[in-house]
């Protein structure tokens, strides 16, 4: 960006309409909220609880119009080619920091130890749940603050952001609904790296004794094909001892139902978010983080 006053002639001319451009990237959504994923709309939205709402809005139609010629996804930048009113595009740059190389060790020990996480993102998804085990292991997703993000348009406009700018975190978070992985590889793991890992990681962790001569274990005997065995291998009982014993379990059960542990905000995440009437952009990020400060346990009084 240059500074207010330099190219006083040049920065004009972005008043008018933007060029016409053959074969960008246009944005999907063409009317409306842009993001469908949930990680997509919560890049959005921490965009907004940045006072970024109103500067965001300013290149969605370019967004739309597909003036975005070119996006790619790096660890720690993002970089984007603009084709404003000049005739050359202008050159977009999103800086976030990469975690370093030990960080994302820890995390992939994390969660190759959790077959929920280990089998959604081997299927190619990410679930809610993963944005909470990065914040606990002190690396959050997505930015915290706005000084976090480095942004730089060659273009004259001096707001940050520019609406060349604003059109590229919009085309981001699209990349982001069509690969999950694209926010990982923003944060320093490319798809091919993270899985790997993941699969090196659960595969060193599994047993060698054949299914065939081990015993089932609690779980599997809580399955489907756990309760045919046993039901199976009964003895044949008398019709009145049949209907007494119809609403018996097969299967031990567990002495207390299995409990979820879920974040602060899981209603916020069940109700989505409110009407732009209410609060303004930004509304349900800073909720969100109201409800974390809240959940966090209080030092003890001295």
């Amino acid at each position: 960006m240059t500074t207010p006053g330099s190219e006083a002639t040049g920065r004009f001319a972005e008043f008018g309409p933007p060029r016409r451009v053959e074969g960008g990237l246009r944005a999907r959504s063409t009317r409306g909220a842009i993001g469908q994923s949930w990680w997509s709309r919560r890049f959005l939205e921490v965009l907004e609880s940045f006072a970024l709402g109103t500067r965001l809005t300013r290149g969605r139609a370019y967004a739309r119009r597909g003036q975005v010629l070119h996006l790619d996804v790096a660890p720690g930048l993002v970089t984007a080619s603009v084709q404003g009113s000049r005739p050359e595009p202008y050159q977009v740059r999103i800086g976030l920091a990469a975690f370093p190389a030990e960080l994302w060790t820890r995390i992939e020990a994390e969660l190759a130890a959790q077959a929920f996480f280990s089998a959604r993102l081997l299927a190619g998804d990410l679930p809610a749940e993963l944005e909470e085990l990065f914040a606990s292991a002190g690396a959050p997703l997505f930015p915290a603050a706005v000084d976090e993000l480095a942004q730089r348009c060659s273009c004259p406009d001096f707001a940050v952001p520019c609406k060349h700018l604003a059109a590229t975190f919009y085309l981001l978070a699209e990349a982001f609904d069509a690969d999950p992985f694209q926010l990982l590889h923003w944060r320093g793991r490319s798809r091919d790296e993270l899985l790997g890992r993941l699969r090196t990681l659960r595969g060193a962790g599994t047993t060698e004794a054949p299914v065939s001569v081990r015993a089932p274990s609690t779980m599997e005997s809580s399955s489907a094909a756990g309760a045919a065995r046993v039901l199976g291998s009964l003895p044949p009982a008398p019709l009145d001892e049949a209907v007494d014993r119809f609403w018996v379990s097969p299967v031990p059960l567990p002495d207390r139902p299995p409990t979820l542990v879920t974040a602060p905000d899981l209603l916020l995440r069940q109700l989505g978010p409110p009407g732009p009437a209410i609060g303004g952009p930004g509304l349900l990020e800073r909720l969100r983080r109201a409800y974390r400060d809240l959940g966090r346990p209080r030092p003890a009084a001295e």
